[in-house]
C-alpha cells in the first residue's frame, strides 16, 4: 500500500489511503475504522485496491461493494 501511495503521489494524484492503527483493536475501534474507510471512499474519485497475490479480504470486499454502489470506479493492483 505504501508503494502504491508513493507512486500515485509522484504521478500527481491526491491519495486518500487507509490509516494504520495499533493492534489489538476493540470491536468498537474496528467498527469506527471501518466507517472511516467508507468516508474515505466517499471522498475518492476512484478506488485502487492493493491486493497482493490477488487476495481480497472480507472487509475489503465490503468496501469494494460500497464503492461500486456509489458509482466509483474500482481497479486492482493485481488480477484476482
Amino acid at each position: 500500500m505504501r508503494a502504491a501511495n508513493r507512486d500515485l503521489t509522484a504521478a500527481g494524484a491526491i491519495v486518500v489511503a487507509p490509516g494504520e492503527a495499533p493492534e489489538p483493536l476493540t470491536d468498537e475501534q474496528r467498527a469506527a475504522l471501518g466507517e472511516l474507510h467508507l468516508r474515505r471512499i466517499d471522498l475518492a474519485d476512484r478506488v485502487l485496491v492493493v491486493n497482493p497475490g490477488g487476495y481480497v479480504g472480507e472487509s475489503t470486499t465490503r468496501e469494494i461493494a460500497y464503492a461500486r454502489a456509489a458509482g466509483k470506479p474500482v481497479a486492482f493492483t493485481e488480477p484476482g
